[in-house]
C-alpha cells in the first residue's frame, strides 16, 4: 500500500510539473552580447527586459520567459544556439538577430522545426522571405534610405559619393539611395565598400573627398558608426562643403554624444529618434534610462522591446496556442503604437511598415539629438 501510495504520488508530481511547464511559454533571445557588435546586443536585452518590466510575463493564464543567449556575432554559433533553444529549451519563438548573417543562420533551422523568429535587428530586405516562419519587427535599409535619398533631391544634391560596409545592408543601402537620387536627375560618382570586420575609413574617407561630390552618403551598422564619424569629422569633411548623409545608423543614438559638435547639421532618415516627440516614447526614454545607468535607448534598443510586445501580442491573439504554424500567421496584420510611432506587420510579406523620419542633429539642453522635422507615413520595404 505505501508503494502504491508513493507510486501515486510521484505521478501526481509528474502530472503538476507537466502542467506547469505547459503554463510557461519560453522565448529565446539570441543576440551578439560579446565581440565587436555587443552595443546590439545589449540594447536588445535592455530593450526586451524592459518590456516585461514595464508589462509583466503574463500573456492571459501563460507566462512569457525569456531566455537571452550570446552568439557573439557569428553565424555559425547563432545557428548552434538555435537548435539548442528549439530541441533543448522547447522555445515556442526565436529571436534577437543583431546582423543579418546571424538572422540568415536560422532560416533553414526555424523552417524545418516551424518555430517563428522575430527579427529585431537585421536590416537586408531579402532575409524574410528566405522561411516561411520569419517576421520582422526592425526595419529594412531601403525603407529607411529612400526618404534621405529623396532629401537630398529636393536640396540641391547632383552629385554624391557612397561609403558602405560591404555586407547585405551596406549593399541595399547603396542601391536605394543610388537608386532614388538618380531618378531625381542626380549622379553616384562612386562606391567604396569598407569591409565589415576591423574597417579602416581612414583610405575610403580621402578619396570621397577628393571627389569633391555635393554628398558623401554613409552606412556602417550602429555599433561602427561612433568610430566612422569621428574619422569623417577628424578629416573636416562636413567643414569642406560636402553634405553628409545617410539612413540614422551612423548618427546612433547610444553613441552619438560622443561624436562631438562636428556632426551638428547632419542629416538622416530613420524610423526612430530618442527625441521623437510621443508621450509612448517619452517614457520609454525615461523607464531606458532609468533601467539602465542612464544610458540612452536607440533603434535596436527599441527593436528589443517591440519584438517582445509583438510576441505577447500574438500569443494573446492566439489564444496561447503555441503551435509554430498558428502563431506565425497571428504575427500577420499586429499593429501598435510603439515608441517610434504606429507600426504594423504587413499581412502579405511579415515585415513591418512604419514611419520614417528625415531628422537633423541639433543639440538639447547639452546633448546632441536627432531632431526629426519630415515624416514619411505607412513606409513599407520598396520592393
Amino acid at each position: 500500500m505505501k508503494a502504491l501510495s508513493t507510486g501515486l504520488v510521484a505521478a501526481t508530481l509528474a502530472l503538476t510539473g507537466a502542467a506547469q511547464a505547459q503554463d510557461v511559454i519560453k522565448v529565446g533571445v539570441i543576440a551578439p552580447m560579446t565581440g565587436p557588435q555587443a552595443a546590439s546586443g545589449q540594447q536588445i536585452m535592455a530593450g526586451a527586459k524592459l518590456y516585461q518590466q514595464l508589462n509583466g510575463t503574463k500573456v492571459g493564464n501563460k507566462t512569457i520567459e525569456l531566455i537571452f543567449k550570446d552568439d557573439t556575432g557569428v553565424p555559425d554559433v547563432t545557428r548552434r544556439l538555435a537548435q539548442e533553444l528549439i530541441v533543448n529549451d522547447k522555445v515556442a519563438v526565436i529571436s534577437g538577430f543583431g546582423l543579418t548573417p546571424l538572422a540568415l543562420a536560422v532560416g533553414p533551422v526555424i523552417t524545418q522545426a516551424k518555430v517563428p523568429a522575430v527579427i529585431m535587428v537585421a536590416g537586408t530586405s531579402m532575409i524574410v522571405g528566405t522561411s516561411p516562419y520569419f517576421v520582422r519587427v526592425s526595419f529594412t535599409l531601403p525603407q529607411n534610405t529612400a526618404p534621405v535619398a529623396q532629401w537630398a533631391v529636393e536640396n540641391g544634391v547632383k552629385s554624391a559619393v557612397s561609403l558602405f560596409s560591404d555586407y547585405g545592408p551596406g549593399l541595399d543601402a547603396a542601391a536605394a539611395f543610388k537608386k532614388r537620387l538618380e531618378a531625381g536627375g542626380g549622379k553616384v560618382m562612386q562606391e567604396l565598400k569598407a569591409p565589415l570586420a576591423d574597417p579602416d575609413f581612414a583610405p575610403f574617407l580621402q578619396r570621397a573627398k577628393d571627389a569633391k561630390p555635393d554628398a558623401l552618403f554613409l552606412f556602417v551598422p550602429a555599433p561602427t558608426a561612433g568610430a566612422l564619424m569621428k574619422q569623417v569629422v577628424d578629416r573636416g569633411i562636413p567643414q569642406s562643403g560636402i553634405k553628409v548623409i545617410g539612413p540614422g545608423d551612423v548618427t546612433d543614438d547610444d553613441q552619438l554624444n560622443g561624436m562631438g559638435d562636428g556632426v551638428l547639421g547632419m542629416v538622416t532618415s530613420y524610423n526612430y529618434s530618442a527625441a521623437h516627440d510621443s508621450p509612448e516614447n517619452k517614457k520609454f526614454v525615461e523607464e531606458f534610462k532609468k533601467a539602465n545607468n542612464g544610458r540612452r535607448p536607440n533603434v535596436i534598443g527599441v527593436g528589443g522591446y517591440d519584438g517582445i510586445h509583438a510576441i505577447y501580442k500574438a500569443i494573446e491573439k492566439n489564444g496561447g496556442n503555441t503551435d509554430g504554424t498558428k502563431l506565425i500567421e497571428a504575427f500577420k496584420g499586429l499593429s501598435w503604437v510603439s515608441p517610434r510611432g504606429p507600426v504594423s506587420i504587413d499581412p502579405e510579406t511579415r515585415d513591418i511598415v512604419q514611419n520614417v523620419y528625415v531628422r537633423k542633429v541639433e543639440k538639447k539642453d547639452g546633448e546632441l539629438y536627432n531632431v526629426e522635422f519630415k515624416t514619411y507615413e505607412n513606409q513599407k520595404d520598396p520592393k
